[in-house]
């Protein structure tokens, strides 16, 4: 059921005010993350940290984010909790960007930061930005807009400040509403290549005309790819190749070598890239058949190729005009895509050395996940009248779309089984699990940074042994979420807190509270805080103590560190914490130390848990067994019987399975009939 922009805007206003009361926050803080996290989701962002500064002579600032290619964004809010959707006109827009850009300008050459309190973020992103004079060669300027954009507006040129080539944006409501009422809910590329490079490109049809999708083997030059990556950045890469450069960098030591040494023979050197489209426009030249127009064009292998003839071309001052790119581009409609586009990504990358954690959205783990989330009752908060689940989004847009073809009745009782307040994300359950299980660290570089090493990770771990990801674990990352939220809205609440670096504090906090109760050999009692879906005052009180113990001394850096939100993503500020651990220790009360578990009280749980998973994943098997008819398994003897891949065990386990339903084969008999599915599979002689 298609929503106007006005319901929309309504809905997202709700979600805001349940945001911010469920992560302790200001709207308007909860409106510039809430919109921020969504751009970096979809790759339209790379990163986001708040900011808030408003200055009488015209200067305002409320987000920013330094990139590593001297590239800062600079974000700026039209946000007043509007009620109603109001018209968001060219006098606006002008007003607004012309005080980010004064900001801008009055840190880089007029020392703003001289004016500043020294321990307010304003003051870290002003020193910032004078310190890195010399380096910033590019501004962009980005505006949030609770309205919607006037129709008068068309364009917004280019310009200059302070030096700097200045390029601008807007993300308002409406454009909201058509990103996330897209089915990839991503608003898609559009590519004009006769406009953008004045020629079209060349192509070879690899597709049949009876075939249900189309595909062309395409040679792009690699100043095209390279200006496109300039242009748009992490947008050309579907989200698994976007994390798996998150966690391996930019530059291929090989691909840049060729390119400064052989460029001719690049390529014959490089394997190309993979990339899908929602819709591709062709014409016939003299030349053959060219490519026009590309819409939604996402790269799924070949990312490192992209990245680095973009980073070679601008460090090294490269000549790319004499080397092309092979590109293989499969024509997928909207319908197919969010299932077909993940699958041609993995199957492409399954070439490289890329753990299978780098897909992450499909990942045995995640689908786990999701099942747990969409079947297990949380137990009754106190007042409350029914349970409730904790929906986990594994895919982008989840919660919007379980709820599209509902009627209004039907919306309402959705929302009451799944409160908005209880929907926690891929990128969600990284930090929450970060925090205790890794570096604290990982939490500060930004969501996907940090949700890049927590697949790595998790991908590692799952490889060793799936078991202990069961209904244990998945109710200790919502406790975890529940003390994660909790410590957000706790510093929010301090008559200390500044206003600033909340997502620093909450992170160390959490990651001094798990240092404290390791070093003691004792564990936090998590099944009691998913039984109790919160936690009680002597934790509250804990969290406070640390996190004002944190606040002290994170905002005191080194000398010749400004910016405490970067300090807050080096090693030494962790290690320097580490050493404060004996003293926060002890001014925590006995009764904190009372509720802890022992580690036999915890290791006995663990067993528990990865027992009961272990019937689980039989009974599953058992289930996906019977649930294929006998004729299939008949289909699938005869084919494996003639390419003689069968072993004798596994005949006379398909000859039971050929008799479902009269005879059922028994767990371990599923476990290897699991096995000669995937087998099927591979082979290409099962059909789907």
């Amino acid at each position: 059921m298609e929503t106007t922009t006005a319901e929309f805007f309504h809905d997202f206003r709700q979600e805001l005010l349940v945001g911010a009361e469920t992560h302790g926050s200001f709207q308007l803080s909860e409106f510039m993350e809430s919109v921020a996290n969504e751009l970096i989701e979809t790759g339209a962002a790379e990163g986001f940290e708040l900011c808030h500064f408003r200055a009488q002579r015209g200067m305002r600032v409320d987000g920013y984010w330094f990139d590593d290619e001297g590239v800062l964004d600079l974000f700026v809010a039209d946000f007043e909790s509007r009620s109603e959707l109001a018209s968001l006109t060219k006098t606006d827009v002008d007003a607004s960007f012309k005080r980010v850009a004064n900001f801008f300008e009055a840190s880089i050459s007029k020392g703003l930061a001289g004016e500043l309190e020294l321990t307010s973020p304003e003051y870290g992103l002003a020193r910032q930005i004078a310190d890195r004079k010399g380096v910033i060669r590019r501004l962009r300027l980005t505006l949030f807009s609770e309205r919607s954009l006037s129709e008068r507006i068309k364009e917004l040129p280019d310009s200059v400040v302070a030096n700097i080539p200045v390029s601008y944006q807007i993300w308002d409501i409406s454009r909201l509403h058509r990103q996330r009422s897209s089915r990839s809910h991503k608003e898609p590329l559009d590519l004009d290549f006769e406009n953008m490079f004045g020629s079209a490109i060349s192509c070879l049809p690899a597709h049949l005309g009876t075939g249900t999708y189309q595909s062309y083997l395409v040679v792009m030059p690699a100043e095209v790819i390279a200006s496109l990556y300039e242009r748009f950045g992490a947008r050309l890469l579907e989200q698994n190749v976007r994390t798996f450069l998150q966690a391996r960098g930019n530059v291929n030591k090989g691909i840049r070598t060729t390119i400064l040494s052989e460029p001719g023979m690049f390529f014959a050197y490089n394997n190309g890239i993979t990339a899908t489209a929602q819709e591709v426009e062709t014409k016939m030249t003299d030349a053959g058949l060219a490519i026009t127009r590309i819409t939604d064009l996402q790269i799924v292998n070949g990312g490192q190729t992209t990245a680095s003839l973009f980073h070679t071309r601008r460090r090294d001052k490269a000549d790319l005009s004499q080397i092309f790119v092979q590109m293989k581009l499969s024509v997928i409609d909207s319908q197919s895509s969010e299932d077909i586009v993940p699958r041609i990504s993995e199957y492409a990358n399954t070439q490289n050395r890329v753990n299978a954690a780098d897909f992450f959205s499909n990942h045995p783990f995640h689908v786990r996940m999701e099942g747990f989330s969409r079947r297990i009752w949380a137990p009754v908060q106190k007042g409350a009248q029914r349970e409730t689940k904790w929906f986990y989004e594994r895919a982008r847009g989840q919660y919007a779309d379980a709820q599209s073809k509902l009627t209004p009745g039907e919306q309402r009782r959705f929302k009451a089984e799944h409160p908005k307040s209880q929907m926690f994300t891929k990128t969600d359950m990284a930090k929450f699990e970060n925090v205790w299980d890794d570096h604290p660290r990982y939490v500060n570089l930004g969501a996907q940074k940090n949700f890049a090493q927590y697949a790595r990770r998790i991908g590692q771990e799952w490889d060793k042994s799936s078991e202990g990801f069961n209904e244990s674990y998945f109710k200790r990352v919502v406790a975890r979420g529940l003390i994660f939220r909790s410590t957000e809205r706790i510093v929010s609440a301090q008559p200390w807190y500044n206003g600033g670096y909340r997502a620093n504090i909450v992170a160390y906090t959490i990651a001094v509270l798990g240092e404290i109760t390791k070093r003691r050999r004792a564990y936090i009692d998590f099944s009691r805080i998913w039984s109790d879906q919160g936690i009680d005052h002597i934790l509250e009180h804990v969290l406070s103590t640390i996190a004002e113990a944190v606040n002290e001394d994170i905002i005191h850096p080194p000398e010749g560190i400004s910016n405490i939100s970067e300090w807050c993503k080096k090693e030494a500020c962790w290690s320097r914490l580490q050493i404060q651990l004996g003293r926060i220790e002890k001014s925590l009360p006995s009764e904190f130390y009372n509720q802890l578990l022992t580690s036999n009280e915890q290791a006995e749980a663990a067993r528990t848990a990865r027992k009961t998973q272990r019937v689980d994943d039989g009974i599953e098997t058992q289930r996906k067994v019977i649930s294929i008819p006998a004729e299939k398994w008949r289909r699938l003897h005869q084919a494996l019987m003639e390419k003689a891949l069968l072993t004798p065990k596994e005949i006379g386990i398909l000859n039971i399975a050929m008799q479902i339903p009269t005879r059922i084969p028994t767990e371990k008999q599923c476990a290897v009939l699991v096995e000669i599915l995937e087998r099927g599979r591979v082979e290409g002689v099962l059909d789907e």
